[in-house]
């Protein structure tokens, strides 16, 4: 009986186990060997060494391509999650929760390509933008080329991933607001503490881990920012809005160096691994959990 058991889980673990091997564990490890190989996607690999790692660490491209995603990271995360926050705040004691939050979660189940025309719509420069043309109209003010200026491209980006992902934060906002016991605001208002203090005495506290949940996937997000940055910007003409997995794709499928392309690819998992792991070594300092 015991033997039939263990031949049903075997049975019904294979499709998952097949689907992990087939898509991540193998496609990681031709990676990993592949960027140290120099290969065109056609001819005979040849091993290279560390000379691809060498010459992405030494590209100016790809210097500009980790400054933008930097850049587009120090934007999107802090201004992102603290908009979430309050507008869960302001939602957490409303009537018709529910409704507000699919009306904020809608933009999270549109297809990333619409959402970035519809913004390249919004932000185009000159009179076919309508932003910068109902502003010139009603104002006489000249606002900047959003996505042709290199010094402002990065603003847009950013300014679409916070407005695409706001929804996805605000639910786990919501529901981290509600795991907060009635009872410990109650017995603050009773020891005298106004909102701000309640807020930054209890609210805070009791939501830190969902927080820094939050702060985890909103860095690893903003840095494998792509599909958006691809529809509403041409970042070949356009080097402020360049990022690591542009320079991973345009090494791949334009110049067809993929031991390149894997060992930027590489490199971007790097910076991710050690931005996430100070991220949990800071995290025991700030979140407090139940325990």
């Amino acid at each position: 009986m015991r033997s039939r058991d263990g031949w049903w889980a075997a049975l019904f673990l294979a499709p998952q186990v097949l689907g992990l091997l087939a898509f991540l564990v193998l496609p990681l490890g031709f990676a990993i060997a592949l960027a140290f190989m120099k290969w065109d996607g056609l001819g005979e690999m040849s091993w290279v060494g560390f000379d691809n790692f060498a010459a992405q660490l030494s590209d100016p491209d790809f210097g500009t391509a980790v400054w933008n995603t930097v850049k587009l990271a120090v934007l999107t995360v802090p201004v992102g999650l603290a908009l979430a926050l309050l507008v869960a705040i302001a939602l957490n004691n409303v009537r018709g929760k529910t409704f507000y939050r699919v009306v904020y979660f809608l933009p999270v189940v549109t297809s990333s390509v619409a959402v970035a025309v519809m913004w390249q719509v919004i932000l185009a420069s000159g009179d076919y933008g309508v932003l910068n043309s109902t502003v010139h109209d009603w104002f006489g003010i000249t606002l900047p080329n959003w996505l042709d200026d290199p010094g402002w491209v990065i603003v847009a980006i950013a300014v679409v991933t916070v407005w695409s992902s706001l929804g996805l934060n605000v639910v786990i906002f919501l529901a981290g607001l509600q795991t907060i016991p009635p009872s410990l605001t109650e017995a603050a208002r009773i020891d005298g503490a106004g909102p701000v203090r309640i807020f930054r005495s209890v609210t805070l506290p009791m939501i830190s881990p969902t927080i820094f949940f939050s702060t985890v996937v909103a860095v690893i997000s903003s840095f494998q920012a792509f599909d958006q940055i691809y529809v509403l910007v041409n970042p070949d003409h356009n080097d402020g809005a360049r990022t690591i997995v542009y320079q991973v794709y345009d090494l791949g499928f334009k110049d067809f160096e993929f031991g390149m392309s894997s060992a930027a690819a590489l490199i971007l998992l790097a910076l991710t691994l050690l931005v996430t792991l100070v991220q949990f070594g800071v995290q025991k300092r700030f979140v407090h959990y139940d325990s």
